[in-house]
């Protein structure tokens, strides 16, 4: 079953320290190990840990494969909050962004679902927490991104709205993330073939007559999922208003996913789970 960690500070920010692992027991989780980034760093490199040096604990905490909203520390800390009687269930508020879905995805790649994160304000913990939720998401629910592929992008440097299509390789072509020039989908699929990261996502995709991907009012790629996003609309800690995008073949599980992410970082808007 899927392993969360969460350092000591972000938990005990909303929980009590004290009967935490009997917490878990009655909830029907599992405290599986409590470590240090020290101590996981020392473990990833093959060297010992440095006697005294200051490390913060890390909690590791087994969750049931089914729970995706237990994948990351807002959602597990918020239910077990719940689960005392110290925090109500949030009500959601949505309003629909404007999207425009093109019939030639139905050949690649055919659902797509959407939302936007606004007014929201990350905390490096918070933003680093977001990226990995996705990540879990992708490999979980997602199927290694086969049935679902998660964008998520900095809506202030995009233009509304926004059309989900498919084309040919050779006639798509933009800056994708952390790149400094542009490429067409031909020769990023030649360039990430080399790159163990995005590799085994290519075979997704590799042969379909037409690649699909996401642009905006201006014609700006946001991404060519499940592969990559471009570097126009990259999110950091900063970004105010996210705008996330899952492309699927599964539309079901790509409603879990977006209603997943929302719920646990909307809590971070001005208006919390807006």
């Amino acid at each position: 079953m899927p392993i969360v960690s969460i350092p000591e500070k972000v938990l005990f920010q909303r929980l009590v320290e004290s009967g935490f692992e009997d917490l878990c027991f009655a909830y029907g989780l599992e405290l599986d190990e409590i470590t240090s980034e020290q101590e996981l760093a020392a473990r990833e490199h093959g060297t010992t840990i440095v006697p005294n040096e200051i490390s913060e604990k890390i909690y590791k905490v087994e969750v049931p494969a089914n729970r995706y909203d237990l994948l990351c520390a807002e959602g597990l800390t918020r239910a077990l909050l719940i689960f005392q009687n110290m925090f109500k269930s949030p009500i959601y508020k949505a309003i629909k962004p404007s999207q425009i879905i093109q019939m030639t995805t139905k050949l690649v790649r055919p659902f797509v679902v959407a939302a936007i994160l606004r007014d929201i304000t990350f905390s490096e913990k918070s933003f680093a927490s977001f990226i990995d939720l996705q990540d879990k998401l992708h490999q979980n629910i997602g199927r290694k991104r086969s049935l679902v592929a998660i964008g998520t992008h900095d809506l202030d440097t995009l233009k509304p709205p926004f059309v989900y299509t498919a084309l040919p390789p050779k006639d798509i072509r933009f800056k994708p993330l952390n790149q400094t020039q542009e490429f067409t989908a031909e020769e990023l699929m030649e360039l990430y073939s080399k790159e163990s990261h995005l590799k085994p996502y290519l075979e997704i995709i590799r042969g379909k007559p037409v690649f699909p991907v996401i642009t905006d009012a201006n014609g700006v790629v946001l991404s060519m999922p499940p592969i990559i996003n471009g570097e126009h609309s990259k999110i950091s800690v900063s970004t105010k208003n996210v705008f996330i995008e899952c492309t699927a073949t599964d539309l079901n599980k790509a409603s879990i996913v977006l209603d997943t992410i929302v719920s646990m970082f909307s809590e971070y808007c001005s208006e919390p789970f807006t």
